[in-house]
């Protein structure tokens, strides 16, 4: 395959991801993003088939549900309708018998404790388990940050890789002192570990076009500090979501988490990590 089909192929993965975790909670068809790639329908649903191995209904379900799930579990203020209609679900009745294929729950059962039963076998894959006691964050506004990036899919050391990769275009681009950004996309104390999806990212200027980039939207964020190790980071989401975000007065939005690393362990010799966690909220009310 030559190098310019498979980085069109590849953006054109990029690109219709990006642009199905932004607009989750509305109706997301094939004609559109075929037209968003310029390519016929077609060809689309070819190439997206054959780079993710799952059709774009299997991929758009899976992360309607997982985004359901979470929200199910902090956004204590929410009413199950209401979260079905954040996830861009059309029918109540769809929704409650996909979710129980999925999670083997009713989303009532799931949020009345079902879902810890469920983490317990994905927490057994975690480096560690570390409780977070009485963490506070910072709430503040937070500015839309641009980014060129690299999808991976599964949290393990194999990241690495990712970010070697990243950084050593970062050098031969000459992005000299650009912040380091990781989206995550799943809580992943619901999620297993080899499926969650990590985005790795460097800030880019708005006029960048070497590879895929996107645009963190500006957001009012719960931003927690962190200085740790591999693996710490799982449980801070995993006390984030669980712990703070249900008796916080917030909700958690559909847009994915981040972290601003001042040190990236992935990257870095000790393996030692210094990075603030962003968790995107609004008031509940």
């Amino acid at each position: 395959m030559k190098k310019e089909t498979k980085h069109d192929r590849a953006n054109i993965v990029n690109n219709s991801l990006f642009y199905i975790y932004k607009y989750i909670d509305s109706p997301i068809n094939l004609d559109e993003l075929a037209k968003l790639n310029s390519v016929s329908k077609y060809h689309f649903h070819r190439i997206f088939k054959e780079e993710t191995g799952k059709t774009l209904f299997e991929t758009i379900t899976s992360i309607r549900l997982q985004k359901a799930a979470n929200l199910l579990i902090v956004n204590q203020y929410s009413t199950i309708s209401e979260i079905i209609t954040k996830c861009g679900f059309s029918s109540h009745s769809s929704f409650i018998k996909a979710f129980k294929k999925r999670f083997n729950y009713t989303p009532k059962e799931w949020r009345n404790g079902g879902y810890k039963e469920y983490s317990k076998e994905i927490l057994k894959e975690y480096p560690k388990v570390t409780q977070f006691e009485n963490l506070e964050p910072e709430i503040k506004p937070c500015e839309s940050i641009y980014c060129a990036y690299i999808r991976h899919k599964g949290y393990d050391l194999s990241i690495k890789k990712t970010w070697q990769r990243l950084n050593a275009l970062s050098y031969e681009l000459e992005l000299n002192n650009s912040r380091q950004i990781a989206l995550q996309h799943d809580n992943p104390t619901i999620t297993p570990l080899k499926e969650a999806s990590y985005v790795a990212c460097i800030e880019v200027p708005k006029d960048f076009k070497a590879i895929s980039t996107l645009e963190i939207p500006k957001c009012l964020c719960a931003v927690f500090h962190l200085k740790g190790e591999y693996g710490d980071v799982l449980n801070l989401m995993r006390y984030a979501y669980h712990f703070w975000l249900p008796t916080s007065g917030y909700e958690s939005k559909t847009m994915p988490s981040y972290s601003i690393y001042k040190s990236n362990h992935f990257l870095n010799s000790d393996g030692k990590i210094d990075l603030e966690f962003y968790l995107p909220i609004s008031v509940a009310y």
